[in-house]
């Protein structure tokens, strides 16, 4: 086997590399600098000569140190669980693939990728597939994401371009969040709208959500827009701009088809500003102030996100916007375009690539038969996919019905991130031949691998990513190989020779890949042939200093040009067969399911602040779930009381395809008849809270995308008849019961936990809960000199308390009783670990802190770890008064300013607070 040369990187202390965070589409710089080879210790800090961040970091970001770690990495290949060598592994998939394609043809095989691949590791997934194998059954979780907006980009400038630049956020007079938590997913993006409108108080925001988020804290006007109303409502802010007379007639004329058909279908669909508020939930006087600053403000940008995406009509949505960027001229200028916000750090990317199954590397389309055999010739393939593949969710129901019976599966989790997915997790228990490609050992897909591949993480990869505004920027690898891991694009190179095309996989490093890649991108890119937008030719001869050194830049950027693409389509110049950009006529519809008597609830699925994806990389640092650690599901108090659900308790959510538990959060900000539960919790560390399991498989009908943001559900009460946690020092298996939910803390596990069948002595439930979670403590108690154990029982109230003391230091609590009103976690946390003293030791049995400083109560600052309950102190004894004082005594927000609304939540809280008695008094 032809072994991969692995970089050598000193045992000693290393000067700072320069590299690109791995989590959302924003592509921050990234300065890592390595202290301890051998223990992976790492600081990081943000690179202020990247022009994506300019050295800030959200608090995921910050953490980056924290996760690259060894725990829970997969460092060899293995074959039905047993490990194995590299090239029994890979004989093993390159046999198995070309028995099935033998036997079954190409199509019965099938590639599921990831944002979180290099384009590198995209560029060989795609070219294996498409050009040898000769089939598109190539789909990428992007297809989760991003796929609407590419639909719509192509559908009205022929190509998928992002027309923008992240420096338009300090030129707009007018941002328009739309479907967008800014605050939360793209967190420095949010910071930059935030400065900006600082530096220049008359610059407006305005949110469009169907929710209240942290966005909100720095908007002008909040739209809350009914779930799947957004064609509604911008179809009717196009009719608005032309009855104002404010379209732009030249560019309309110049650059563009089909504006009359789009505007009649707009007017077609519209009523009166009463009639139309009413239809989308929005207050008229607001949706005429909207209208009325879009209408007279040039510099508009509109930023839109997986709100807008996540649909069954999400190309649509995508049209319905653009339109109106069309119908005014708005789009290419500074301060002035539509712009989606990517999800993932390599998602564009993976579109550049053909990573879609619908698309050709390049930017090139699989249906045109001059791009099939452009791309052909250019790879000198024996074959080329000659339409579009399987998008993600007709690819797993294909696995499913046996028609594809062998997947590869490369950095992503499909068994919680897919719609419907105890369905996908059936399809892969049914499939011949699963493999996936992993740097985590444990996942629910890796669980179900028959080859498990060790993939390189993040600090290990080379290769390049594309960020949101088109801009291309190096991951460099400053930490050794772990094990046997290797890069995805050798892997894939490796199963390609074993295939029988070793001349066209024979790579040696992934300069080699990303030198291919460029050129393909100029092949036959120019006039004579037609001029596609996607162009990195000037990188087609990069030598390999070169490409260690990359600077990050913009695309295009064509042979023989040092300076990329700021901006396109301000002068027209579309590449769509005519050069003119298309409107699109677009009638509203109603998403795919509808709620009704029996599934009254809309359910919105999404991210939150310090989370990812499915937390293989977040979930290993305490510090990201110390604000969130545990599922939750947002509710309206009108909602709440109408189903007898109480603060804090345990709901079910139950769909049409699966049902999750969380634990209920009641806030105005959730609008009446819809809930929000975020994506992130797994079958690793729950035993029902995967909410992936509820969603619909719905789908938008041109771009495959899936409807996360709208499915019906009820709401009830989990009637559970004890509720519990268990606090520990080690790690321990998750517990057999209805609900349960493992949570990394500081130096502690703890485990909240709740359920229906149970003995009725509390004592007996706690030793067949612990039963099976005991092996650790009982390992750990046995190295102890002494240990003892002290239990509270109150049989009438069905209270138990029991905590475990090894050599002076707390190992363990549980508390088990009747309901979800516990005692706080913070305080209790503190003391796993500790020699206790006296006090302390009464404290664990009473359920009340010795010292009440010592309840910080919920992680609202990340960063520092500041708790809600050290705020409301300190704003009271120190009369604090606003966001920066909170700062300058506590020190919260002022790192990446996440928690920053949330702060002015808890000041608004405490004024209220101090005016209540003063009002009671004037009352009475």
């Amino acid at each position: 086997m032809n072994r991969l040369p692995v970089s050598d990187i000193s045992s000693a202390a290393s000067p700072a590399v320069s590299t690109t965070c791995p989590y959302c589409g924003v592509g921050c710089g990234v300065k890592a600098t390595v202290t301890d080879v051998a223990a992976r210790t790492v600081s990081i800090a943000g690179d202020e000569n990247h022009p994506a961040n300019f050295g800030r970091l959200c608090v995921k970001g910050s953490s980056l140190g924290e996760t690259v770690h060894m725990e829970g990495r997969l460092l060899h290949p293995e074959i039905h669980g047993a490990r194995a060598s590299w090239d029994e592994a890979l004989d093993h998939v390159g046999n198995g693939f070309a028995r099935v394609i033998r036997e079954h043809g190409p199509d019965a095989v099938a590639f599921y990728v990831s944002g979180q691949l290099l384009t590198e590791d995209y560029y060989v997934a795609n070219k294996l597939m498409k050009g040898f194998i000769g089939s598109a059954n190539i789909d990428t979780n992007s297809r989760l994401c991003m796929s609407s907006s590419v639909a719509g980009h192509k559908r009205a400038f022929g190509s998928d371009t992002v027309p923008n630049s992240y420096e338009d956020f300090e030129l707009a007079d007018l941002v328009v969040l739309v479907g967008s938590n800014t605050a939360w997913c793209h967190p420095i993006l949010f910071q930059r709208l935030k400065a900006a409108k600082e530096k220049r108080p008359g610059m407006r925001i305005v949110v469009i959500d169907p929710r209240r988020t942290a966005t909100c804290d720095i908007a002008d006007l909040f739209l809350p827009v009914k779930a799947g109303e957004d064609v509604r409502l911008f179809n009717g802010l196009l009719s608005n701009l032309s009855a104002r007379g404010a379209i732009d007639s030249d560019f309309i004329n110049s650059h563009t088809n089909g504006f009359d058909e789009a505007l009649a279908t707009a007017r077609a669909s519209e009523t009166d500003i009463s009639t139309l508020a009413h239809d989308t939930g929005v207050d008229a006087l607001d949706l005429e102030r909207f209208f009325s600053w879009f209408a007279t403000t040039p510099r508009t940008l509109t930023l839109y996100s997986q709100g807008v995406n996540q649909s069954s009509a999400g190309s649509d949505k995508v049209n319905a916007i653009l339109n109106c960027h069309l119908a005014t001229g708005r789009i290419g200028k500074p301060g002035s375009g539509p712009f989606s916000l990517t999800g993932q750090p390599n998602a564009m990317g993976g579109r550049e690539v053909g990573g879609l199954a619908n698309m050709l590397a390049a930017h090139m389309d699989i249906e045109n038969s001059v791009h099939r055999a452009r791309v052909q010739d250019f790879w000198q393939s024996p074959v080329i996919a000659g339409r579009g593949g399987l998008k993600a969710v007709d690819m797993f129901e294909a696995v499913h019905s046996g028609k594809i019976k062998a997947i590869w599966i490369m950095a992503t989790n499909p068994v919680v991130s897919m719609p419907d997915a105890d369905r996908v997790r059936e399809a892969l228990q049914k499939c011949e031949l699963v493999v996936v490609s992993d740097c985590i050992a444990d996942t629910d897909t890796t669980r179900l691998a028959h080859v498990k591949l060790p993939a390189l993480g993040w600090g290990e990869k080379d290769g390049t990513v594309t960020n949101s505004e088109r801009r291309i920027s190096r991951q460099r690898p400053f930490l050794p190989v772990p094990g046997e891991a290797r890069p995805d694009w050798w892997a894939l190179a490796e199963v390609g020779k074993r295939m029988g095309f070793a001349k066209s996989f024979s790579w040696d490093v992934a300069a080699d890949v990303f030198r291919e890649h460029a050129a393909l991108s100029a092949y036959e890119n120019d006039a004579e042939h037609g001029l596609r937008d996607f162009d990195i030719g000037s990188c087609a001869d990069i030598s390999a200093e070169d490409y260690e050194s990359f600077a990050p830049f913009q695309w295009p950027r064509r042979r023989g040009e040092s300076n990329g693409a700021v901006r396109l389509f301000a002068e027209g110049g579309f590449f769509t067969p005519d050069g003119r950009a298309r409107f699109l006529a677009l009638t509203p519809r109603a998403p795919v399911n509808a709620p009704d008597a029996q599934f009254p609830f809309v359910l919105n699925t999404g991210r939150i602040r310090d989370q990812w994806h499915t937390m293989t990389r977040t979930g290993l640092t305490s510090k990201l779930l110390a604000h969130i650690g545990e599922p939750f599901c947002a509710m309206n108090p009108d909602d709440a009381v109408a189903n007898s659900i109480l603060p804090g308790e345990v709901v079910e959510l139950e769909s049409r395809w699966g049902r999750a538990r969380a634990r209920v959060q009641i806030t105005t900000d959730q609008s009446p008849g819809t809930v929000f539960m975020p994506m992130h919790w797994t079958g690793v560390l729950t035993s029902s809270s995967r909410v992936g399991a509820v969603v619909n498989p719905a789908v938008d009908p041109v771009s495959g995308q899936p409807e996360n943001k709208h499915t019906p559900v009820r709401v009830r009460r989990f009637e559970a008849s004890w509720h519990g946690f268990v606090l520990s020092t080690e790690r321990l298996p998750l517990p057999v019961a209805d609900y349960a939910v493992a949570v990394r803390g500081e130096k502690f596990w703890r485990f909240e936990l709740a359920g229906t069948n149970a003995p009725a002595e509390r004592a007996e439930l706690a030793n067949e809960l612990l039963k099976s979670m005991q092996a650790p403590l009982v390992e750990a108690a046995a190295t102890a000199s002494s240990t003892e154990t002290l239990e509270y029982v109150d049989a009438a109230r069905g209270v138990y308390r029991r905590a475990v003391i090894a050599e002076g230091r707390l190992q363990s609590v549980c508390f088990i009783g009747p309901d979800a009103v516990l005692p706080e976690r913070a305080w209790l946390s503190g003391l796993i670990g500790k020699e206790l003293v006296p006090l302390e030791r009464r404290a664990l049995l009473s359920g009340k802190p010795s010292d009440p400083a010592a309840d910080v109560g919920r992680i609202i600052c990340a960063c520092f770890v500041v708790g809600e309950k050290t705020i409301r102190r300190a704003i009271e004894s120190e009369k604090l008064d606003s966001v920066a004082a909170i700062g300058k005594c506590l020190k919260a927000g002022t790192n990446c300013g996440s928690c920053q609304p949330e702060l002015k939540q808890i000041l608004a809280s405490c004024a209220l607070s101090a005016e209540t008695p003063a009002a009671q008094k004037a009352i009475a």
